[in-house]
């Protein structure tokens, strides 16, 4: 089985700037060099580490 195909558009407002917070997993969109800068903190948490949102499905 192989993944579904997203038009740009979709793509885009999925992943594109989308950031996990590695504290309490929320979703943020935020500019990449503020997120490695360490500049952006979690609106939930107040923690600054993020990883980029997976664009692979969980099973």
């Amino acid at each position: 089985m192989g993944g579904k195909k997203v038009s740009g558009a979709v793509y885009k407002r999925l992943f594109e700037n989308v950031f996990v917070c590695l504290k309490c997993k929320h979703k943020m969109r935020a500019n990449p060099q503020k997120i490695r800068t360490g500049k952006i903190h979690c609106r939930n948490c107040g923690y600054s580490k993020f990883r980029p949102k997976s664009r692979q499905g969980r099973r």
